[in-house]
């Protein structure tokens, strides 16, 4: 799993319109918390998006874009966006890339960790939440990056 002080593992993911988005995409206007997490509408993984949902005006006027990424399809993340009115962009890893590079494939390749790393524009893992059963615990990085500005 990458660490703060890490560099993010380069990646290409189709978001919710089927748009292929690559990390410096991603960063181009500025910082961007990437979480990871397991399912589209299970309970915990749509509260975790919602609370970033809640969260995602104050965090985009200081420049900071939020990301989500599972391994459900397009399909499903559109569907799942469009429920809960989602700001952000979800990308679809089927084949689980960026899962395994980012190390939060779960334990015997089976699911998903619920991780979520602040990167910088020079692509360095600023923050890092490890929760697999909280949603709430990855607040933390929107509230530290908030209080820091």
């Amino acid at each position: 799993m990458l660490a703060i002080g890490d560099q993010a593992a380069d990646f290409s993911l189709a978001d919710t319109d089927g748009n292929m988005t690559a990390l410096d995409d991603l960063l181009r206007d500025g910082e961007l918390i990437l979480y990871f997490y397991p399912a589209d509408f299970s309970p915990v993984c749509t509260a975790e998006a919602c609370l970033f949902r809640d969260n995602f005006q104050g965090v985009e006027e200081l420049g900071i874009s939020i990301v989500g990424v599972s391994p459900q399809s397009v399909s499903s993340h559109k569907r799942f966006a469009t429920q809960f009115k989602l700001p952000f962009p979800l990308l679809s890893d089927v084949k689980k890339t960026a899962i395994r590079a980012y190390g939060v494939d779960g334990m015997f390749g089976i699911g998903v960790r619920r991780v979520t790393y602040l990167i910088d524009r020079q692509k360095t893992i600023k923050n890092r939440v490890v929760a697999d059963l909280s949603a709430a615990s990855h607040l933390a990085v929107l509230k530290d990056t908030l209080s820091r500005r």
